[in-house]
């Protein structure tokens, strides 16, 4: 006999005419702000400090990767589908970067950063470039992007002739780390989920 007021733990087997009943599963969502020296796997065999140093809650992957010298903005969590979406280049997700880079940034390699850089596989371009600081022998660049290749920025400056100093990811997708401080990490608010599940519905 079905009683009202039952309460259902997790854990529970729940069956409606003889179909069980599955229930909707919580999702974490976490940003970290990976620091510089840090891999972007859960697990290293070189036993170098990896995320999950940092993140110790079980079930979490990183949402792609950052190399070992750039840090930023990381999305951690348990939901492979959309985590799959993200990713997917179709999606094209928008990832922003400050460069601090060797050399003076003329407005010609702006030119060339948004037009396409060619590297040995493809050409890269930015989609939006834009200068925070000029100084004597440095330049400041922020650098947002829709693909997200292997050391892709890197790679686009150093075709032009400019070396990178430093690489932070500040933005993935509408996720910003803001004051967040290297090492650190917070659950993501109820407007950044609602706006990472807009990613769970196929573009138009």
């Amino acid at each position: 006999m079905t009683e009202l007021g039952v309460t259902i733990d997790e854990g529970d087997r729940v069956e409606v005419d003889g179909g069980v009943v599955e229930l909707p599963r919580e999702h974490t969502y976490l940003l970290l702000h990976k620091p510089v020296g840090v891999v972007t796997t859960m697990s290293d065999p070189q036993r170098r400090s990896s995320v999950a140093d940092l993140v110790t809650r079980p079930g979490l992957f990183p949402v792609g990767r950052l190399d070992f010298a750039t840090s930023g903005a990381l999305l951690l969590t348990d939901d492979g589908e959309l985590a799959h979406r993200l990713l997917h280049p179709r999606f094209g997700v928008e990832k922003t970067y400050r460069a601090s880079i060797a050399g003076r940034l003329s407005s010609e390699d702006v030119h060339r950063l948004i037009e396409g850089v060619m590297l040995p596989e493809f050409r890269a371009a930015a989609a939006k470039v834009r200068v925070v600081a000029v100084r004597r022998d440095s330049s400041v660049v922020d650098v947002t992007i829709h693909e997200g290749r292997n050391r892709q920025v890197r790679r686009m400056f150093e075709a032009l002739g400019h070396r990178v100093l430093a690489l932070t990811r500040t933005r993935f997708g509408p996720l910003s780390i803001g004051a967040l401080a290297p090492g650190r990490f917070r659950e993501l608010t109820p407007r950044e989920r609602t706006a990472l599940e807009r990613h769970r519905r196929p573009p138009a």
